[in-house]
């Protein structure tokens, strides 16, 4: 993957995270915004995986910490959704970390409590991002 294509994954996400929130609105369960995005990304032909465990590795063993991502898209690219007032710092660090443990280039912090979805979500990338090929 390049970074181009990583971008272009990134801006074809949000446009499907937009289409569900213009279609449902504010104010439903997480759960639901997840199920509608999943089938949008599936029905567009993307692979896409739910609730993905992220192992935590500590003292050369793995400890099974029943941490979950909610969508890895195409195997690139972390999406974290949230129907909440606020996004908050411990939000971002998560999904950050996320990134970092699973060695993936982006994440997407998107939040469906809001009027506007392009206001309120957050991309993020890493070192894994800044070494791939533009």
């Amino acid at each position: 993957m390049t970074k181009k294509q990583i971008t272009q994954l990134s801006y074809e996400i949000t446009g499907f995270a937009i289409k569900v929130h213009k279609n449902l609105g504010a104010g439903l369960l997480e759960s639901i915004y997840e199920k509608c995005l999943v089938h949008e990304l599936i029905k567009n032909g993307y692979s896409v995986i739910q609730q993905v465990k992220v192992p935590i590795n500590y003292d050369d063993i793995t400890i099974d910490a029943d941490l979950k991502i909610d969508l890895l898209v195409n195997d690139c690219i972390i999406v974290e959704l949230k129907a909440v007032e606020q996004i908050l710092s411990i939000h971002e660090a998560q999904l950050l970390t996320y990134m970092k443990i699973l060695k993936k280039p982006q994440g997407l912090l998107i939040n469906f409590f809001t009027d506007n979805i392009t206001k309120s979500l957050k991309p993020f990338i890493n070192e894994y991002f800044k070494n791939l090929p533009d």
